[in-house]
């Protein structure tokens, strides 16, 4: 398959990233709004995860609302509006979203709050359908599960700063923080992201992204294995994908969205305490893909070798800055800097192969689990943070296998794929459950089941490519598509 060059567009990348970061700010920041609405509204620990659920739906509802509209009008409507009114379009409805903040806070109202969290998350899925595909396309196919990897990395450099400055705006600096907070110092920080959702859909405006979508997609069903197939469905890998992303969003969301009820009810941690580790746990994610990420740049095999090391601690040293300059004690994390050598190992032992990485990520995930589950104190808290490091190249690695192969219903099964992040809500509410039933310490047993699943993905996936013909270690260096 043909892309728009035969090397990254810079120029291109860079503004799209911008929706990358925009995803992760909001979606970590939700954890941080979790204890303060628990606190607020009195809620149960299954009822605060109605954060989760009507932001992570939100993203299924917008993904239905997509599929009905091309139906309707009998053409994929990204490919009739455009990558770049898509991304606009998507900007412009998470803005309105923010604004119900205003009257949500005046009127302490926790049903028009996550409601304008669910309008956000309207507005995220759509932008999520446009740019998934078009960071793989903005390119050339052997770099474009990398560049994918890159733009998670941004991402979550947005879920490391989002909790950190939502915190301050709501607690106060760490010095001065206190856990009595009005609900209405909810709404400043959410106004303000509404006003950044605007300018950025103006700056894309004028930006170089393509106003069109390539063709290509749809001229490849004749050089596709499988191209009688009149549906995305009718392609296991996909359908079998659908599961795995709605499992690992689900428990990459829901071990950060009970954290801080953990550390409360369990450690004794105030509120205005937890921001740090929630930083902590998104910044995993960032360290691991900055890590995988290296590939997508053209330098020597000897300097990538060495940016392999070099990149996660580069990252780990983002996450300390932030927290520096938030005033948090760094004494608690340096110790962080050994588990993330498990990280490296995991990576190496990969070699690239999006099958072999999900498989054994997916097992260090459960083993980080078991720990957390097994142990005590500090030593849990950082075995559940840890899960973020193994989650961190789980999306392009399952997004990759799951689209391959489909040809001109590539973006049918990627709206699909963006459809089942409801995953993130949904099982943080049955970790909720499981939590109030036995307690929060027991509940992360949820999260090994989701893992035990994508570890089944993995060892699936291939039989299912390699049946279609497909070269598994040639998807190490492209999209699938």
């Amino acid at each position: 398959m043909s892309n728009y060059s035969k090397q990254t567009n810079w120029g291109q990348f860079i503004p799209l990233v911008t929706v990358f970061f925009f995803w992760g700010f909001i979606a970590a920041s939700n954890d941080i709004l979790i204890p303060v609405f628990q606190k607020a509204f009195d809620l149960s620990q299954t009822e605060s995860m109605l954060v989760q659920i009507c932001f992570y739906v939100a993203y299924t509802v917008g993904s239905l609302i997509y599929m009905a509209i091309s139906k309707g009008i009998k053409q994929d409507l990204v490919n009739k509006i455009g990558y770049k009114n898509g991304l606009i379009a998507g900007l412009l409805i998470s803005a309105a979203g923010t604004l119900l903040f205003y009257p949500a806070a005046n009127m302490a109202s926790f049903p028009l709050m996550i409601s304008g969290l669910f309008i956000v998350g309207l507005g995220f899925s759509l932008q999520q359908i446009v740019a998934n595909p078009l960071a793989i396309e903005i390119g050339p196919s052997e770099t474009g599960s990398q560049r994918l990897t890159l733009a998670g990395g941004i991402n979550n450099l947005g879920t490391t700063i989002g909790p950190l400055i939502v915190s301050f705006a709501i607690f106060g600096s760490a010095a001065v923080a206190n856990d009595d907070v009005s609900i209405e110092s909810v709404k400043v920080p959410y106004l303000i992201l509404g006003v950044a959702f605007v300018l950025v859909a103006i700056m894309l405006k004028f930006s170089s992204l393509p106003a069109i979508t390539p063709t290509v997609l749809e001229d490849t069903e004749d050089i596709i294995p499988g191209e009688h197939r009149k549906s995305a469905f009718q392609y296991p890998q996909l359908v079998l994908g659908m599961i795995a992303i709605f499992v690992y969003v689900g428990v990459e969301v829901s071990t950060a969205s009970n954290l801080p009820a953990y550390m409360e009810k369990s450690l004794g941690f105030s509120t205005k305490d937890v921001a740090p580790y929630i930083s902590l746990y998104w910044a995993s994610l960032m360290i691991g893909r900055w890590t995988g990420a290296v590939e997508a740049f053209d330098v020597s095999a000897g300097f990538k070798k060495i940016l392999r090391f070099l990149a996660p601690y580069l990252a780990f040293g983002v996450f300390l800055l932030v927290n520096a300059i938030a005033k948090h004690d760094l004494s608690h994390f340096y110790v962080y800097g050994l588990i993330i050598i498990a990280m490296i190992i995991c990576d190496i032992m990969s070699k690239g192969n999006p099958a072999r990485m999900l498989l054994i990520f997916s097992v260090a995930g459960i083993a980080a689990l078991l720990i957390g589950m097994a142990t005590e104190g500090m030593v849990s808290v950082y075995a559940f943070t840890s899960v973020g490091l193994f989650c961190s190249t789980l999306w392009p690695c399952i997004f990759a296998l799951a689209i391959n192969g489909l040809g001109k219903h590539t973006n049918q099964g990627s709206g699909y794929l963006i459809m089942m992040i409801m995953g993130g809500g949904i099982v943080s509410f049955i970790q909720g459950y499981v939590a109030d039933l036995t307690n929060i310490h027991f509940s992360y047993i949820v999260g090994v089941i989701c893992f035990a699943y994508l570890a089944f993905y993995a060892i699936r996936v291939s039989g299912i490519l390699k049946s279609q013909g497909i070269d598994l270690d040639k998807i190490t260096k492209g999209s699938g598509h």
